[in-house]
């Protein structure tokens, strides 16, 4: 109970953070970005990986892809792990979901000895469980019989619909790459979303700056 209480209260000081806020959003988009495309793949039935099945990694993939049904299976929770976390009100369901997958993968890359994947998927697993603890008052029950508490709202900010008109373009642009990058759509237009993506990454960047500004003058 204790223990609880602790991280409740270290909840509670994570939510008020404007920028952990905004840092909740940022690694939403990214496993997104980075997961629809790569579950697309499966669900579309192509292979993963270009490595040979006389390798441990690709002996591996290969015994996925042949399974059919179970490969197509891994890309529609990765697919739908990434549209849920996109969602506000299902960005939980979403985190949750993305937190068996990357402990899978997690375990798989240190089990199969994959060269510098571990580290990389290792920062991956620990920014899906950053996104479990984010909405910790929303599954508090399933753990604890205490009552569950309510986060302080977030801040009134302006500019918030060209923020989201931002973050929506931004987080397409970045789709598109991506896209581009499995093959699911043509390499020019993966290359044309690159330079856009990186543009309004940084104009959705300014224009937090200009609300902390405000906020501070108000």
């Amino acid at each position: 109970m204790l223990g609880t209480m602790r991280f409740e209260s270290l909840h509670l000081t994570m939510r008020r953070s404007v920028w952990l806020a905004r840092l909740t959003v940022v690694t939403r988009i990214l496993l997104a970005v980075g997961f629809i495309p790569t579950g697309l793949v499966k669900v579309l039935g192509h292979r993963f990986t270009m490595l040979g099945a006389d390798t441990p990694v690709g002996a591996f993939f290969e015994a996925l892809y042949q399974t059919g049904t179970y490969w197509q299976f891994l890309g529609w929770t990765q697919v739908i792990a990434g549209v849920l976390v996109l969602i506000p009100r299902t960005a939980c369901l979403g985190a949750l979901l993305f937190l068996t997958i990357m402990t899978n993968i997690f375990v798989i890359t240190i089990s199969l000895s994959f060269a510098g994947t571990p580290f990389v998927t290792g920062l991956m697993l620990a920014a899906v469980v950053y996104l479990v603890c984010w909405d910790f008052h929303l599954w508090k029950r399933i753990i604890s019989t205490a009552p569950p508490h309510e986060p302080p709202p977030p801040p009134a900010r302006a500019w918030r619909r060209l923020e989201l008109t931002l973050l929506t373009l931004g987080t397409t642009a970045g789709l598109l790459f991506f896209l581009s990058t499995r093959n699911l759509c043509p390499p020019r237009v993966g290359l044309m979303a690159l330079g856009p993506a990186a543009l309004l990454g940084l104009a959705v960047l300014v224009v937090w700056v200009l609300q902390d500004r405000r906020q501070g003058q108000s």
